[in-house]
């Protein structure tokens, strides 16, 4: 990878414009969940340390380029300086004259955040003049958002072509770790991939085959390809119409020599709702009236064995319905079995994906895997092995 990072820059005394993610969860203006904001922290404290001053672009919800009150960056500010321990500054604007007086009033140790780039029309056209009002306000240009590097926005995109650029620590951390599991990996590589649809799967799966030596589908994508083997599965949630596609990725997996593991015994409802009568039979034994819910021990004690031959551990996605019991126990199993063999140092395992970290912090064993990406699109179009404009302008 050939994009620079913090450490080949000279950072001193110059205006350092950061790319952050900070589009965080607000109720009653209040941030409910400030994970996002604490990960940026590293990158912002080393900034400081090096004489320079940190500009903070960022985005907030979707106000389709008009200034919408109730999404500005100001309800972050508490939650940030609680993070960094500082005052932050606040500018009414991130291009123009309100932006310009604010970085100008900067005195060193001082942070500064401007107003959402999405209150501009430009910032989603990737708008060149958009990108030069932003970098016209400071030296150097740092992108720390690995999850808005798949849109070619005038902040992620643009912007990196105009100035010196290089990756944030979160940027950089998250780069590294997704190279150690796709890009070069430690093989044999298996890649678990959950969800409800496989329409919505296909680049991914296409992708994986041909990459990884072993492919665990589970959750309602792996009733759609129990019925394109011929095997009812009752009121399912499944994609009848994909089963010929279904066939077809089996087919390419077969001849790149990847081996496919769908589940070999399951549990089943009535209902989906928690604590509901369930019961355990093969995957081939669904009851008519009655839904796949969860994969079965079996399933789960095959697929550790899986974990326990492999070097390379990539997870996006459930195993079954794990919002609720006791449909929660293949995905919390087979977690647990990835974290026990990472810590005795035998699997490199990376997760990502909303549902996936849900997922792994209800089992309580997100700590212990390698590396949790909170990144959502940007991680599944990585995993898709689509090139990320916002990585690729500062390759370039």
């Amino acid at each position: 990878m050939s994009w620079k990072t913090l450490d080949d820059l000279d950072l001193k005394d110059k205006v350092v414009l950061v790319r952050v993610d900070i589009n965080v969860p607000v109720e009653a203006g209040v941030v409910t969940d400030a994970t996002r904001i604490e990960k940026i922290v590293p990158t912002i404290s080393d900034i400081l340390a090096r004489g320079g001053k940190p500009v903070l672009i960022a985005h907030f919800g979707r106000p389709k380029g008009v200034v919408v009150p109730e999404m500005s960056l100001r309800v972050t500010l508490p939650a940030l300086e609680a993070a960094l321990g500082r005052k932050v500054g606040f500018a009414e604007d991130c291009i123009g004259a309100p932006a310009k007086k604010a970085v100008a009033a900067m005195e060193p140790g001082d942070v500064l955040l401007l107003e959402n780039t999405r209150f501009h029309a430009g910032e989603e056209k990737n708008d060149p003049a958009m990108a030069a009002g932003l970098a016209a306000l400071g030296q150097v240009y740092v992108n720390d958002a690995f999850s808005a590097a798949h849109r070619a926005h005038a902040s992620t995109e643009a912007i990196a072509r105009l100035m010196p650029a290089a990756a944030g620590r979160l940027m950089a951390a998250e780069l590294k770790a997704l190279d150690a599991a796709l890009g070069a990996p430690e093989r044999p590589v298996v890649a678990v991939v959950g969800g409800a649809k496989v329409s919505t799967k296909l680049d991914l799966l296409g992708n994986l085959v041909a990459k990884v030596d072993h492919l665990v589908i589970g959750g309602g994508m792996a009733n759609t390809f129990l019925v394109a083997q011929g095997i009812e599965v009752g009121r399912s949630l499944a994609e009848h119409e994909m089963a010929e596609t279904a066939r077809a990725i089996l087919a390419k997996a077969e001849a790149a020599g990847c081996t496919i593991h769908l589940p070999v015994d399951v549990v089943v409802a009535r209902e989906f709702a928690a604590g509901a009568a369930h019961q355990l039979v093969a995957a081939d034994a669904c009851p008519s009236d009655a839904m796949i819910l969860d994969a079965g021990p079996a399933t789960v004690a095959a697929i550790a064995e899986v974990f326990a031959a492999c070097r390379t551990l990539i997870w996006n996605g459930p195993l079954g319905a794990f919002e609720i019991a006791p449909f929660d126990a293949a995905t919390n199993a087979a977690a647990a079995s990835a974290a026990e063999l990472t810590r005795a140092g035998r699997l490199v395992s990376v997760a990502g994906g909303g549902d996936t970290v849900a997922a792994l912090n209800k089992a309580g064993v997100a700590d212990d895997f390698s590396y949790i990406s909170t990144a959502g699109g940007a991680f599944l179009e990585w995993m898709e092995g689509k090139t990320l404009p916002g990585v690729a302008a500062l390759e370039a």
